[in-house]
């Protein structure tokens, strides 16, 4: 038997051991929270918590390829009655595990057609030869495209254009620092631009919800982007930083690159009518579920909806065909949908209430400052199980009943919690981003998690200095008079 083969048992067996051990335990103490009510962890609940313990060890350790960690999840919550079969495995079939879908078959358009290499080609010809211009310029772009749609959309447009760069960079398919920067890199960059405006991702809108709901007071479109924008900008440029420190590209040059992509520009010719059907096609549909947040008669159309009908137009205008559809990743696909899964699961049982509720409870004494870092770090440690909806559903409307008993505004609840929601830089699963940037097969999900602990740090060093010095320098109220 081989290291390698040890390794992957020891680790199966470990998540089948966590899962046992948590499964068959007796009943665990009520949830208090501070108004006394007590939160019962049903049988239900601490099975959803036994899952996810043995899910997170085989996603990290990746005993087995993720998706089938994925299909585990249904499998073991319909045969350990956790939740009904039909429930579990309707999961996999979610809206948002469709969009998921849409969106790489969008950027397997992009590819066929040609468009990510014209792209790519261009981008080059600006950012030049230096590698440490290439991450940034591709870190930039993916930023900025994040402030008008969402950034699974993003990733499924980015992927493809870095594959096509990462080609030049003449290594082959083999995994190197460059790429495992790049790929890495986009997925946590995308995240960080989509804090910026409620255009990058759904949950800013959930969680302006509750805060409306629970304060009476409304923050708006623009509010939010004020407060944001230097989070998530300084998060992009420290990010850029972190990568060229932490996979510092092999070469810091790459000799005639410039010449090469504007000669493979100019070799593709004028653009083809495929190039011109599918922009159209995904601009359209980009446009679309932008104004959706503009125009209150739009925001009823399902968003996975609207994608699948480019999804469509693709095979009744012949740009993809069978051969395409059958090149799916499927292993992306069930990741996702498992982790959707896993997050239903740890919601309807009552088990992700009971953990947000012990874990501020915990708290509920403390500083203001460590109250408000708690939560920010709780949503951080959730958000990469579950959504990241479903993390500020749980634990948002609990720290705002708390936070004035200790003074504290909030909209600094609030803001903190959205920072650390966007940017899940730990699991795979944390979001679609981290999925498809795995896709590249650069990096294992271990190098992923390993990479993301540092990342995660500097990340909560920016919420600190966010609450404590760059919101309220900007006006926001972070103590209640």
């Amino acid at each position: 038997m081989t290291s390698t083969d040890f390794k992957r048992l020891f680790f199966l067996f470990l998540g089948l051991a966590l899962f046992s051990i948590v499964y068959l335990s007796p009943p665990w103490p009520d949830a208090v929270d501070p108004a006394g009510q007590h939160f019962v962890l049903t049988r239900e609940g601490k099975a959803a918590l036994a899952l996810f313990l043995l899910a997170g060890t085989w996603w990290v350790f990746e005993v087995l390829p993720i998706g089938i960690t994925g299909l585990t999840i249904g499998v073991v919550q319909a045969l350990f009655f956790i939740r009904p079969a039909q429930a579990a495995f309707n999961d996999f079939m979610d809206p948002s595990v469709l969009f998921i879908f849409g969106s790489l078959v969008i950027g397997m358009v992009f590819t066929k057609v040609g468009i990510t290499k014209r792209l790519a080609y261009k981008m080059l010809v600006i950012v030049g030869e230096r590698t440490s211009m290439i991450y940034l310029g591709c870190f930039v772009v993916t930023a900025l495209l994040t402030h008008f749609m969402a950034h699974t959309a993003v990733a499924a447009t980015m992927y493809p254009l870095l594959l096509s760069i990462y080609a030049l960079y003449g290594e082959g398919d083999a995994p190197t620092r460059f790429g495992k920067g790049l790929f890495m890199g986009m997925a946590f960059v995308a995240g960080a631009g989509s804090i910026i405006t409620l255009l990058g991702a759904a949950r800013g809108i959930v969680a302006l919800g509750f805060y409306k709901e629970i304060t009476g007071n409304e923050i708006t479109f623009f509010e939010l982007s004020y407060y944001m924008t230097p989070i998530g900008w300084l998060m992009v440029f420290l990010l850029w930083g972190f990568f060229m420190v932490v996979y510092k590209p092999e070469k810091a040059v790459i000799p005639g690159l410039r010449d090469r992509a504007r000669r493979l520009h100019a070799e593709m010719g004028p653009i083809t009518r495929n190039e011109i059907l599918a922009g159209s096609i995904i601009f359209g549909v980009i446009l679309f579920l932008s104004l959706q947040s503009f125009f209150p008669a739009l925001a009823d159309l399902n968003k996975a909806a609207v994608l699948l009908v480019s999804t469509i137009l693709f095979f009744v205008l012949k740009i993809l065909d069978l051969r395409d559809l059958e090149d799916i990743p499927w292993n992306i696909i069930l990741l996702f949908a498992g982790a959707m899964s896993m997050g239903f699961c740890l919601w309807q049982t009552g088990a992700a209430e009971w953990l947000a509720i012990n874990w501020l409870g915990f708290f509920q004494d403390a500083h203001w400052f460590v109250f408000v870092m708690s939560i920010a770090f709780f949503v951080l440690l959730m958000t990469n199980f579950i959504m990241n909806v479903a993390a500020i559903a749980i634990s948002v409307p609990v720290a705002l009943v708390v936070a004035p008993y200790l003074g504290v505004a909030p909209e600094v609840i609030v803001f903190a919690a959205l920072v650390t929601a966007g940017m899940p830089f730990l699991l795979l699963v944390g979001a679609a981003p981290n999925a498809i940037a795995y896709n590249s097969r650069q990096f294992t999900s271990g190098e992923f998690f390993v990479t993301g602990l540092p990342a995660s740090i500097l990340l909560m060093a920016v919420v600190g200095l966010a609450v404590i010095l760059i919101w309220p320098l900007m006006g926001m109220p972070v103590l209640l008079d």
